[in-house]
């Protein structure tokens, strides 16, 4: 996801004050600061797993196993 945050109020009036010298208005879009704020969610519910947290696995493939029984897990319970 693209870099999305949204500028501060006395940001925009500092920009504002500085005129033409105060630079372009940083591209904050609405959806994709959802969409962002949705996968943080997402991994911060996965990283409740201790084993998901700390990742003590050496193969990706079991790795992998146990962040997709995780999703399982926070998919029933919600």
């Amino acid at each position: 996801i693209r870099h999305t945050i949204p500028e501060r109020l006395d940001q925009q009036r500092h920009r504002h004050n500085r005129g033409s010298q105060g630079g372009r208005p940083t591209g904050f879009d609405r959806e994709h600061y959802k969409k962002r704020n949705t996968v943080e969610r997402a991994i911060n519910r996965l990283k409740g797993f201790r084993a998901v947290a700390t990742r003590y696995e050496k193969r990706a493939y079991i790795y992998l196993g146990t962040v997709a029984l995780a999703a399982l897990m926070v998919w029933l319970r919600t």
